[in-house]
C-alpha cells in the first residue's frame, strides 16, 4: 500500500502516459471503442477499489495541491486554439445552428432533471452540470465545472460512464444517418449552397506552429502564472452560494484563455499537448478518490443520459424543419457539442473531407462556451433539486 504522496502522483502519472501510449503510440484497435481517458479513469478506480493507496494527511494534501494549481492551466492551454476570429467565419447559419444544438442539450438536461430528480441522490445536480459541460465542450470543460461546484469525485465515476456509452451510442446513430442527408434535406427544405459558401471562406485552423522545447517550455511557464493570476484574482471576488471562490478561479482562466488566443500566445506550438498532459493528471487525481462500490445506481444514470440525447434529437429535428437546416449541420453541430473536437471533425469528413474545418471551428465553439453553459444549467438543476 502506498502512503507517500509523491509515489502515490508517480504512480498516477504513469497509469495516464501508458494507457495514452498504447492508444497513440502503439496505435491500439481496443481505443477506437472505449476512449483512452474513460480507460485511464475505470484502471485507476479498480486500483483505488482494492486500496493500493491510503488516504492519508500527505496523500490528501499532494493530491489537492496538484488538482487546484493545474486546473486553472490546463483550462488556458486548451482554450488557446479557440479563436474567435476564425469562429466568426462559420457563418450566420451555422453558428445558428450551433447554439441551437447547445440550447437543445441544455434542456434535455433541464427536462431529464425536472422528471428524475427524485430518483437520485442529494447534489447530484452538480454532477450532471459537469456532463452538460462535456456536452457542450469538452472532458476539459466538465473537470472545470467539477472544480467549480466541488463535485464530490465518487460522482464523476457515472458521469464518465454515461458520457462513455451514451456518446458512443449516439456517435453511431449520426454515422449511419450520414447515407440519408439527401432525404432529409428535402423534408427541412434546406438550401446546402451555404455549406458551400461556408467551406470557401475556411482556412485549415488545424495548421498550427511547430512545437519545440522553447516554445513548449515558455508555455508551460505563462500557464502556471495563469493558475497563480487566476487562483489570486479569484479570493478578491464576491462570492455566493452558487458562485464560489472556485468558480471564479475557473472564470478567470477562461476568460485567460479567450483573450490570449487571439494573441501571439496561441501561436506557440505544444498548447494541446501540454494541455493534454494536465487533463490525463487530472482525470486520474479524480479517479484515485473513487470506488466500484459506489456506482451501485450506473443503470439510471446511464438512462438518464439517454434521455438527455433523445430530447436533444427530438429538438434539433424540429428546428431543422423551423430554420431549413441541413442534416449535416445539425449533425456536425450536434457532435461538436457531445463529442467535442475528437469526433465532430470525423463526421464532417463522411460528408465531405472539405467539411473538416467546420467540425473543428464547431468543436472549438464548445470550449468557449461549455464551462458557462454548464454552470449555468447548474443553476437551474439546483434549484430543481431543492
Amino acid at each position: 500500500m502506498i502512503e507517500n504522496g509523491f509515489a502515490y502522483l508517480s504512480v498516477l502519472v504513469m497509469i495516464a502516459s501508458f494507457v495514452v501510449y498504447l492508444d497513440r503510440g502503439l496505435r491500439l484497435q481496443f481505443f477506437d471503442y472505449l476512449p483512452a481517458i474513460v480507460v485511464i479513469y475505470f484502471v485507476v478506480m479498480v486500483l483505488s477499489t482494492f486500496g493500493l493507496w491510503q488516504k492519508n494527511s500527505e496523500i490528501n494534501h499532494i493530491y489537492t495541491g496538484v488538482k487546484s494549481n493545474i486546473l486553472p492551466a490546463m483550462i488556458f492551454l486548451m482554450l488557446l486554439s479557440a479563436d474567435l476570429r476564425k469562429i466568426k467565419d462559420l457563418g450566420g447559419k451555422m453558428l445558428l445552428t450551433f447554439f441551437l444544438a447547445s440550447f437543445s442539450i441544455a434542456m434535455g438536461f433541464v427536462v431529464m432533471f425536472l422528471s428524475l430528480h427524485s430518483y437520485f441522490e442529494a447534489g447530484t445536480w452538480g454532477a450532471f452540470a459537469a456532463l452538460c459541460g462535456s456536452w457542450m465542450g469538452g472532458t476539459a470543460n466538465m473537470i472545470a465545472i467539477q472544480g467549480a461546484l466541488n463535485v464530490p469525485d465518487s460522482k464523476m465515476g457515472y458521469i464518465l460512464l454515461i458520457d462513455s456509452i451514451d456518446y458512443a451510442i449516439w456517435v453511431m446513430v449520426l454515422l449511419a444517418l450520414v447515407p440519408f442527408a439527401a432525404k432529409f434535406n428535402q423534408w427541412s427544405r434546406a438550401d446546402t449552397s451555404l455549406i458551400d459558401e461556408t467551406v470557401k471562406k475556411l482556412n485549415d485552423t488545424q495548421n498550427k506552429a511547430r512545437m519545440s522545447f522553447h516554445s513548449l517550455f515558455l508555455l508551460l511557464g505563462i500557464a502556471l502564472v495563469v493558475s497563480a493570476l487566476s487562483q489570486y484574482s479569484a479570493s478578491l471576488m464576491p462570492v455566493a452560494d452558487f458562485v464560489t471562490e472556485d468558480a471564479w478561479v475557473v472564470i478567470i482562466a477562461t476568460l485567460f484563455g479567450i483573450f490570449c488566443a487571439v494573441t501571439p500566445i496561441s501561436r506557440l506550438g505544444g498548447s494541446d499537448v501540454l494541455g493534454s498532459i494536465f487533463l490525463y493528471m487530472i482525470v486520474s487525481l479524480i479517479a484515485s478518490r473513487a470506488d466500484f462500490s459506489e456506482l451501485g445506481q450506473a443503470p439510471l444514470y446511464v438512462f438518464s443520459g439517454a434521455v438527455v440525447i433523445a430530447i436533444h434529437a427530438v429538438l434539433m429535428t424540429v428546428f431543422a424543419r423551423l430554420f431549413r437546416l441541413d442534416l449535416f449541420s445539425i449533425a456536425v453541430a450536434s457532435l461538436a457539442n457531445i463529442g467535442g473536437i475528437a469526433s465532430a471533425p470525423i463526421l464532417a469528413g463522411a460528408y465531405s473531407q472539405a467539411l473538416i474545418p467546420i467540425g473543428v471551428l464547431m468543436a472549438m465553439m464548445g470550449y468557449i462556451i461549455g464551462t458557462f453553459g454548464g454552470l449555468m444549467v447548474g443553476k437551474i438543476l439546483m434549484i430543481i433539486g431543492g
